[in-house]
């Protein structure tokens, strides 16, 4: 016992020095094991610890435990979020602003962006990735294992059936390269492998660990005895739902359990994030099925089917810049250095790769400055948040920004519309008050503004011409004024559809 108590001291000392480290000058990084928990369409409500009836007593643990972040942001829709969380830059630096990745698109997160694991794995990380990528499919340049990661096992596109991984009868599922058919669930899949991840790991290396869960996007599908357990749910696609989160929660309970085993937890961080609100419009949840093939036992969505995510209070979900598409439940949890409290500070998906950099003794790159800041002094002390203003998203035909507690919303579409909301007193954003503070408005319009001069062409937009035959060739004509777009004026090249 008297061992155990030294070594428990020496390890308790050597973390408060590196944590005065981490705080004052930053001379000597913390260096932890880095375990990030990316669930993909969650409803802002749909977790216990945020008053949901969903059972997730793991999630709730890790949050109740750790820093709780109630302002956080990702991005409207999948893609755009995994790109803020793995450049620190925001989307529309280099293209990825509007909507997702398809199957049938070809470009893909450019690759003179570095990544967050190529930076970790600089730094002397072993960096490796369990589940959905979703930032480029059509080159192998842009898989995961291309972009910095040692090791990858998931799926490159987007949604997938959990039980067959296939999308429009395609296997999307790999190991390293090696395309797999596998028995099996889609969460208990990548939770079996994070676990042998874990348990292979000597402590001698630190490791960075991304846990992209595909649940709960749709096709909302789940093994039937986890269905069985909402049977008191009424609508049988909450009820699916409900029982993909609990399956996922059960995951997420076995990595906490495989790194206390291994003894890994004193120095491991979890952060534990969505990358944009649960989809509340039919449009973002159709499943993986063509609209011809989609029925209700693939779990896709019905004509005039509601989508059974919930972000209350706020307004809309997946897609929309309201707070429902963007405003992400979000958590930090290191109990040896962050103690628990609930943090109401604006932050966002970006400022993820500056702050883990700075406990992992990792460098960007000088010439793709980072939009994101260390926001490591708001989570484990009282400092404000370190950003300014937050982008929402800007693309060629909207965008919104928050600063402090106002946020503004820009329609460009005619006839366009320009809202204010003080997410303060109206967090459901019911209330535009532009014309009550003009000056505000002005403000953070003028910013808006800013940063849509210095957005790049959308890579999905430019995509579409080769999709839509003759109508295509008119954007794609020099001569034809499109300035107000966001498009180049010169022809460009686009990939056969």
């Amino acid at each position: 016992m008297v061992g155990l108590s030294v070594r428990t001291l020496m390890f308790a000392a050597a973390l408060i020095v590196a944590m005065m480290a981490a705080t004052v000058g930053r001379s000597e990084p913390l260096r932890p094991n880095i375990v990030f928990i990316m669930a993909d369409d969650l409803g802002n409500a749909d977790l216990g610890y945020r008053g949901g009836e969903i059972k997730t007593p793991n999630i709730d643990r890790l949050a109740s435990e750790g820093v709780r972040l109630e302002d956080f942001y990702g991005e409207p829709v999948c893609t755009p979020s995994r790109a803020a969380l793995m450049t620190g830059r925001y989307p529309m630096r280099y293209g990825l602003q509007t909507l997702v990745i398809f199957p049938s698109h070809t470009y893909g997160l450019p690759t003179d962006e570095k990544t967050l694991p190529q930076a970790l794995k600089e730094a002397g990380y072993k960096t490796l990735m369990v589940g959905k990528w979703h930032l480029g499919h059509a080159d192998k340049k842009y898989w995961p294992q291309n972009r910095g990661f040692d090791y990858f096992y998931g799926n490159v596109v987007g949604e997938v059936e959990y039980f067959t991984r296939e999308r429009g009868g395609v296997i999307d599922w790999q190991r390293n390269g090696v395309f797999l058919k596998e028995d099996g669930y889609y969460t208990d899949l990548i939770g079996d492998d994070a676990v042998k991840l874990i348990d292979q790991q000597d402590g001698k290396q630190p490791f960075f660990l991304y846990f992209a869960s595909l649940a709960p996007h749709a096709p909302y599908q789940a093994p039937q005895a986890a269905i069985d357990q909402y049977s008191s749910v009424a609508d049988p696609m909450r009820r699916t739902y409900s029982a993909m989160i609990s399956e996922l929660d059960v995951q997420v309970g076995r990595i906490v359990a495989e790194l206390e085993k291994k003894g890994f937890r004193d120095n491991t961080l979890i952060l534990f994030a969505s990358d944009n609100g649960g989809a509340t419009s039919g449009l973002f949840a159709q499943g993986a099925k063509s609209n011809e093939e989609k029925s209700a036992d693939v779990g896709g969505i019905l004509p005039g089917q509601k989508p059974p995510a919930s972000n209350a209070p706020f307004s809309s979900g997946k897609g929309s810049l309201k707070e429902g598409g963007v405003r992400v439940p979000a958590f930090v949890n290191w109990p040896a250095v962050l103690k628990p409290r609930v943090v109401t500070e604006p932050l966002h998906m970006v400022d993820v790769m500056p702050t883990l950099l700075t406990l992992a003794g990792g460098q960007g790159s000088p010439d793709h400055p980072f939009d994101g800041r260390d926001m490591w002094s708001t989570l484990g002390g009282d400092a404000p948040s370190p950003n300014e203003d937050i982008l929402i998203n800007v693309e060629a035909f909207r965008g919104a920004i928050r600063k402090g507690d106002w946020k503004l919303i820009k329609i460009a579409l005619l006839p366009g519309k320009t809202q204010l909301f003080n997410l303060f007193e109206d967090p459901g954003e019911t209330t535009d008050v532009a014309a009550q503070h003009p000056e505000i408005a002005q403000d953070l319009e003028a910013r808006l503004l800013a940063y849509a001069k210095e957005q790049k062409p959308s890579l999905w937009i430019l995509a579409q011409p080769g999709f839509l035959g003759a109508q295509g060739k008119t954007i794609l004509d020099p001569d034809f004024d499109i300035d107000d777009s966001g498009l180049p004026h010169e022809k460009i090249d686009l990939p056969a559809n």
